[in-house]
């Protein structure tokens, strides 16, 4: 059995890796001539059958000492010689550096339920690449007792043994990393209709039971946090305003109760906005003519030429006309405020009269 780790580094691995390998996997199997039947584990029990392997690199970050592993690609394996395609493994890192300039290889895949003694001379030939590489072991054994992933993060350290210096594989912990993108996946993944035509109740009922264990692990999340803002209310703990801004967005997201009572009130207030805006580009109008009509005033008096006044008049005239039309132009958009504004409109008439007549160019 495997020790514990005691390296200290945290390891993040995010989904994309583990459905790599299970497609990896998979595809093998599936293109066998005779593919082995799963492994069935009932208790702990381990059924014998022919396990057909796979091997790859996983490729990721290191930052001090968090190691994220993002991704990851198959190798080619050669098990009579229990050695790497290395012109393949060099075409493959290239590539992969193109695409991803700041992946690395961080060490490699295979599966099976527990170590074999041959993973350590491929652990030792990806020594080159990377001086310590971690080894993720995927069990694609179907164990109906197990909550946990079947995914297992190795290590590799020196330990002196019988007097010997041998390098061991050590087990470490993780923890499990998403992207938007790989949760939006592994949730389309898990709603997938069963291949064998499962009945509509097996599918609702994991439908609702996922839903149970979201909401579930909600009221914990929030019970938590209540119990948190309480205890920073009485005192016990000292006040983190940053906290509590981070609080305060999060309840701004919540969703507005739907209500007939909020559709009204909502329906008033968007009514009395258009309204303003409107009744605000009317008196905007408004001013904007009057400063022409002082000027064209200013610039014509009565005793000036007729000729000049009739040109002065006829520019007026298109003038007025175009701003009649923007007018309008904002009509249809504001067909709720009419009723509001209607009064003010039958004013216009008579205002228009009055702006040509203030002109006297006859």
């Amino acid at each position: 059995m495997a020790a514990t780790s005691g390296s200290g580094l945290t390891f993040k691995l995010h989904p994309l890796v583990i459905l790599n390998i299970s497609d990896h996997y998979t595809r093998v199997k599936s293109q066998t001539q005779h593919p082995s039947q799963p492994l069935i584990d009932n208790g702990g029990e381990t059924a014998s059958f022919s396990l057909q392997r796979v091997f790859g690199c996983v490729i990721g970050t290191q930052k001090g000492r968090t190691v994220e592993i993002f991704n990851s690609f198959e190798l080619l394996y050669d098990p009579s010689t229990q050695s790497l395609d290395r012109p393949f493994l060099e075409k493959k890192q290239e590539l992969y550096k193109k695409v991803f300039p700041h992946f690395y290889i961080l060490g490699w895949y295979s599966i099976g339920s527990e170590v074999q003694e041959s993973d350590m001379h491929i652990h030792k030939a990806l020594m080159d690449v990377n001086e310590s590489p971690v080894y993720v072991l995927l069990n694609p054994s179907i164990n109906h007792a197990q909550k946990d992933l079947p995914v297992t993060i190795y290590e590799s350290e020196l330990h002196v043994i019988d007097g010997i210096t041998q390098l061991i594989f050590v087990r470490s912990s993780y923890n499990i990393e998403t992207v938007e993108a790989e949760r939006i996946s592994v949730d389309h993944v898990a709603h997938l209709k069963p291949a064998d035509g499962g009945s509509a109740a097996t599918q609702l009922a994991a439908h609702l039971t996922s839903i149970h264990s979201a909401i579930k692990m909600l009221n914990s999340r929030v019970r938590v946090l209540h119990q948190y803002l309480l205890a920073m209310q009485k005192g016990d703990i000292p006040c983190e305003n940053s906290l509590l801004r981070q609080v305060s967005s999060l309840l701004r997201r919540l969703p507005v109760a739907e209500s007939g009572n909020f559709q009204d009130d909502f329906l008033m207030e968007y009514n009395d906005t258009l309204l303003v805006t409107y009744l605000a580009m009317l008196t905007n109008c408004s001013s904007a003519m009057n400063e022409l009509v002082d000027k064209i005033n200013t610039a014509y008096d009565r005793h000036g030429r007729r000729g000049c006044n009739r040109a002065a008049t006829l520019s007026f005239t298109v003038v007025l006309i175009s701003i009649l039309s923007t007018f309008l132009n904002f009509l249809p958009g504001v067909v709720l405020s009419l009723a509001a504004a209607w009064t003010y409109l039958e004013e216009l008439p008579e205002f228009v009269g009055g702006l040509i007549c203030k002109c006297d160019f006859g």
